[in-house]
């Protein structure tokens, strides 16, 4: 009974607050979570907390509170920014402390902030809160944790709250979300997966119809995935063989599918990775290369795939890789990577993409007939979004949709430097057709070829990293690192007169009137067609803006993606009753690495909920009621600022604490934060010489191992040293290694000469 009353509450408590930005039921009730309670947020991917941040960030936008909000990303602060119109942080100390005293939000550097705390620039105890975001990050460095130590120690009443949308992060290493709590000085834990009864309910309101066209792939490309598969399963099993002493049990074909892949070797490797023989750094090295050629082999074309794969076909290559290369499944891929680009009479005759005859179809039959039907035969003012992984797929549907698919194909055979001798019967009348710069860069490349033939043989490492760089080689145009498009549908008519497909002619025209594109200034009464990634360079907010302004009728998602399908099913949501549903078509390839690969995030993610919902049951924290919280915390170790009390002969003694002087830089680095947490008082200061001052006789030049090897190369660290002995009787350098990466000496000499000399 008491469970249902306060639900009651809770929910006439919800009816009675008006929210200035609407929000979904299901982010209403995460809404007062995060105001009542100070707490951690773990949202599933896709979920955005924007919303819920802004309407938690219009309660405290007053200037009788002062609300900091830390760890945001860049787009995240300019979001927050332009939505508020909060001014920037000055970058005078002394205009900062009047800022603050200004009151409001401010979206503040943890690294500023910590050298306000310590110079008291800003009023801790009149601080109404903290809010931290992408808060899976904190433990990268301690400046999160430092920042957030001096203020609760002068300031027991502010909030702390905290947002993440990455459950996954908070599965490497042991006790990931435990650590990331008392690092953030937080009790309570809220999870929202996407199954979460409330999610599920809100979501069901109102649905998008959503069509999945399952694409089949070419013999060719089964065949070859079968035998990049094989090779894989090969190499995951030779690496496993002979490293059984280390734990690598999430290394496995699987994974290497996923897009958290890099994450997985890093927290599985890192720790290990200076005992790890030559072979196994190559098998590692191999896997990556192997799951670049898989995803390439389904997002991008033929002409491009084979283009790749014959890098790797290359003596300097077989002399740094594990020897998969020899092998009759690689054998297998070269033969057939090329038997997708020239037929058996040796003649330039690529295979088109699967994908791309199912969009033609949609954008020339299916979606017009459909519009035309609603809208009285009228195509005007329809809006089409398609949706991709990355900019080179951008890239590519654009020149797919405005060249031809022919067209297109037979102009990137000459970009990627393909040998093309003869050409079947479509692709005669192209011939004539070969923009002058492919020709000058052909000619080129043959002048060239004996040069590189010849070159000296360059370090393997460095050949390795060359290839790797050289997987995303896209269109050299001007408009390849553009992450969006807007065309146009014409001639619509004389297309279906013709009857002719998209690979043999093109029926879309850019609208190229705009240098710098915005998709809130386009207006026009023609049919739009846009063209996006998922994540506008690397921007997580701007697929919901796109979908905002741009409220299409019909979406096409090229790829999958598991956080754009959950931003449409709430963009779909939002919308007013009277809106028509948007229609939203899901392209896939049909039993292939493309679906496993989206069916393992989802798995991951789920699994990743359920382990932190184990978790947050078994948690033992204090609470502040208790009033065991500053020992738990580890804050009690400066409670007294100044003044260490202690009996000795039976007489009370005044001890101060150490004081170390920091230069101002120094912030960036963690050693601050650590001698601060035990105990030492922190004076940051601008040093001219040295980057710790511990008496008037020590000083400390701190070197990380990448600034090390830099300032022995340009001299710099002879000049410091210099400086250093001429001003301090007792000169130290302090070499620091990462902590994540153990090192071991490496050097010619054995342990038997080193100990003879």
């Amino acid at each position: 009974m008491e469970t249902n009353n306060d639900d009651h509450d809770s929910n006439e408590q919800q009816a009675e607050i008006e929210y200035k930005y609407p929000m979904l039921s299901f982010e209403k009730q995460i809404f007062m979570d995060a105001f009542e309670k100070d707490a951690l947020i773990i949202m599933a991917k896709g979920l955005h907390y924007n919303t819920i941040l802004c309407n938690l960030l219009n309660v405290f936008i007053d200037p009788s509170n002062l609300v900091l909000v830390i760890n945001s990303s860049e787009h995240e602060e300019k979001f927050l920014t332009d939505h508020f119109k909060l001014s920037t942080l000055p970058n005078l100390g002394t205009d900062r402390e009047k800022a603050y005293l200004e009151g409001g939000v401010i979206i503040v550097s943890t690294r500023i902030l910590v050298v306000d705390l310590l110079k008291n620039r800003l009023p801790i105890s009149h601080i109404t809160g903290v809010i931290v975001l992408r808060a899976h990050t904190v433990l990268e460095s301690c400046q999160e944790a430092f920042a957030l130590r001096l203020y609760r120690q002068q300031n027991k009443t502010g909030f702390i709250k905290a947002f993440s949308n990455s459950p996954i992060s908070f599965t490497f290493g042991f006790h990931q979300v435990e650590k990331v709590m008392r690092a953030l000085f937080l009790t309570e834990l809220f999870l929202w997966p996407r199954f979460h009864g409330t999610v599920l309910k809100s979501l069901k309101i109102r649905q998008a119809p959503v069509e999945e066209l399952h694409v089949p792939l070419s013999t060719n490309t089964c065949h070859i995935q079968t035998c990049l598969i094989d090779i894989m399963n090969y190499t995951v099993k030779q690496l496993k063989s002979i490293n059984r002493t280390f734990d690598m049990q999430e290394i496995t074909t699987e994974n290497c599918l996923t897009k958290k892949f890099h994450k997985i070797l890093q927290s599985q490797l890192d720790c290990v990775w200076h005992q790890l023989s030559t072979r196994t750094k190559e098998y590692i090295q191999d896997l990556k290369v192997l799951r670049s050629m898989l995803l390439n082999l389904i997002h991008d074309d033929s002409v491009g795939f084979y283009a790749l794969v014959s890098k790797y076909r290359t003596p300097e290559y077989a002399k740094v890789n594990s020897g998969w290369i020899l092998l009759d499944s690689a054998e297998q891929l070269f033969r057939l990577a090329r038997g997708r680009v020239y037929n058996s009479k040796n003649e330039f005759d690529p295979e088109s993409c699967p994908k791309w005859e199912v969009l033609g179809n949609l954008m020339t039959q299916e979606i017009p007939q459909e519009v035309k039907q609603k809208k009285n035969g009228s195509l005007k003012n329809t809006k089409i979004l398609i949706l991709c992984q990355d900019m080179k797929t951008c890239s590519q549907l654009n020149h797919y949709l405005t060249m031809g698919g022919h067209k297109y194909l037979f102009y990137n055979a000459f970009r990627k430097e393909l040998t093309v001798n003869k050409v079947s019967k479509k692709y005669t009348s192209l011939t004539n057709t070969v923009p002058v710069e492919a020709e000058a860069k052909k000619e080129k490349g043959k002048k060239t070829k004996k040069d590189k033939e010849t070159a000296s043989k360059e370090d393997e490492s460095e050949k390795t990293n060359e290839l790797d760089n050289e997987e995303d080689d896209d269109f050299n145009l001007d408009d390849a690192n553009k992450s969006n498009y807007v065309l146009t549908l014409t001639q619509v008519s004389k297309q279906s007169k013709n009857n002719k497909t998209l690979n043999e002619e093109s029926i879309f025209e850019p609208i190229s009137q705009l240098d710098s594109l915005d998709i809130t200034q386009i207006e026009s009464e023609k049919p739009l067609i846009y063209i996006q990634t998922f994540k506008e360079n690397g921007n997580n907010f701007s697929l919901d803006r796109t979908l905002e302004f741009i409220r299409p009728e019909y979406i096409i998602l090229y790829h999958t993606d598991v956080a754009a399908v959950r931003q449409i099913e709430v963009f779909e949501c939002r919308k007013r009753h009277d809106e028509p549903t948007t229609k939203v078509y899901f392209i896939i390839h049909d039993k292939t690495v493309e679906e496993q690969a989206y069916l393992t995030t989802l798995r991951r993610e789920k699994q990743a909920f359920e382990l932190l919902i184990q978790t947050k049951c078994v948690m033992v924290v204090p609470s502040y009621q208790d009033g065991k919280t500053d020992e738990y915390f580890n804050l009690n170790v400066v409670e007294e600022d100044n003044v260490d009390t202690r009996k000795a002969g039976g007489q009370i003694q005044n001890k101060e604490k150490p004081l170390v002087i920091v230069d101002m830089r120094e912030f960036r680095s963690d050693l601050p934060s650590l001698l601060h947490k035990n105990g030492i008082n922190i004076e940051p200061v601008t040093i001219a010489i040295g980057d710790y001052i511990l008496t008037p006789d020590i000083c400390v030049e701190r070197k990380s191992i990448s600034d090390l090897i830099g300032s022995l190369n340009s001299g710099r660290l002879y000049t410091q040293c210099t400086q250093m002995c001429r001003n301090y009787s007792r000169p130290i350098l302090l070499i620091e290694f990462d902590q994540n990466k153990p090192f071991n000496l490496q050097g010619g000499l054995s342990d038997n000469s080193l100990g003879r000399r």
